[in-house]
């Protein structure tokens, strides 16, 4: 599915807040469950399944993810190096260097506007780039852009594996009858 701005990629709303939640959007069989999650101001590509084992298999290290970074100012060559070989964030309340992943600059994506505009030139220069890692903790790639000096304005998940999101609607939920 796309998941779209704003929304909770769970089923339950454990905090009883008013936020959106996945079964909102599509009548999902009893017992399906996102794959990892995507927080809530993040959009994008998002598995769901009803198999346990799947869910953790596509979670571990054995899947690459990348995600379209909006972030904020022009991105530098050097930024990019240190994304790349892995930067030192916080997780769990300890200090993690991210393993080796794939960073580099993209044009911008020209996805749909988002519910939530994000800012306009007046702020400064954004720039985009292409973030692939074979992990996924918790606010990762937003604290991984952070690290080095270049914080997230907005994150779209387009692939897990060799699914992407191609040209799913926010929102909109395709069966993948199988996942390679």
């Amino acid at each position: 599915m796309h998941k779209p701005y704003g929304m909770i990629s769970q089923f339950i709303n454990p905090a009883k807040r008013k936020k959106k939640l996945l079964g909102d959007l599509y009548r999902f069989p009893k017992g399906t469950m996102a794959i990892g999650r995507l927080d809530v101001p993040s959009e994008g590509l998002l598995l769901l399944t009803t198999d346990g084992r799947v869910s953790a298999e596509i979670r571990g290290a054995l899947y690459e993810k990348e995600y379209y970074v909006q972030v904020d100012g022009s991105i530098t060559e050097e930024a990019i190096e240190k994304l790349k070989k892995g930067v030192e964030i916080g997780f769990n309340g300890t200090k993690y260097v991210t393993k080796p992943g794939k960073a580099f600059a993209i044009k911008d994506p020209e996805f749909p506007l988002r519910s939530q505009k994000i800012r306009d030139e007046r702020h400064g220069p954004t720039s985009w780039i292409s973030i692939i890692i074979r992990e996924g903790k918790f606010r990762q790639v937003r604290k991984m852009t952070a690290a080095v000096g270049f914080p997230t304005l907005r994150l779209v998940r387009i692939r897990i594996g060799e699914i992407t999101l191609g040209n799913l609607a926010i929102g909109e939920v395709l069966e993948v009858p199988t996942f390679n």
